[in-house]
């Protein structure tokens, strides 16, 4: 099985190398700069990538060549807090082009790579449902991750005919640098969650919106 996992340097997208790895999956870590724990856990380290931008993903797609992918995880994403009082057009253009565009340039580059049986995990937050918003502000983040949500219905739709099934993951409130080591539960714990759902994906499931744990969450 192999396995490719992006914004895995780090957090949950390290624990998610981790984890297949010791599942005995080929797992490919996919970044922007490698650490040294990347460089332990992996099989093989793709950095250089940005995956809001079209060279970095093009030097993926290249790298990767020919090798089917059986699980591809868009787990790359950035948070960065905009507030009505003082929004950061820049910021939230960034974060689109990182949370939301970047997941759908990755699995598009890598349509070839993918075949009948192949899953893909989208990792997006909760914050991007607007029913379960209730706090609001972090504009770019709640945006983007919408975005992201949307682009994952129409993905799961489009390559359910291919055999190729979606699941759209909320991780839970993960203790990761990303939110300053805040959280509920460990990032091993989110990457063993996500690997659940993938795992339980099929044909009438595909394009649903996960909690982690299970639930099934509002858009």
């Amino acid at each position: 099985m192999v396995v490719v996992v992006t914004g895995a340097n780090r957090g949950i997208g390290l624990e998610l190398v981790r984890h297949y790895a010791n599942q005995g999956a080929e797992v490919i870590g996919v970044c922007r700069k490698p650490s040294p724990e990347l460089e332990k856990a992996a099989s093989r380290v793709i950095d250089g990538v940005d995956v809001g931008t079209a060279e970095g993903v093009a030097k993926l797609a290249k790298e990767l060549g020919e090798t089917k992918v059986d699980i591809l995880i868009n787990n790359a994403g950035i948070l960065e807090r905009t507030y009505l009082d003082e929004l950061d057009f820049e910021s939230i253009e960034r974060q689109f082009r990182v949370n939301a565009v970047g997941p759908l340039r990755v699995t598009h580059a890598l349509l070839k790579n993918l075949r009948d049986g192949s899953k893909i995990g989208l990792v997006t937050s909760r914050m991007g449902s607007i029913a379960d918003n209730g706090s609001g502000s972090s504009y770019g983040y709640r945006m983007s991750k919408t975005a992201l949500n949307m682009a994952g219905v129409s993905l799961a739709l489009d390559l359910k005919p291919k055999g190729i099934l979606v699941a759209i993951i909320h991780p839970g409130f993960v203790q990761t640098d990303m939110v300053g080591g805040a959280g509920d539960i460990p990032p091993s714990e989110a990457a063993q969650r996500i690997a659940a759902r993938i795992e339980g994906l099929n044909e009438q499931n595909t394009g649903t919106f996960w909690h982690s744990n299970g639930d099934v969450l509002p858009w």
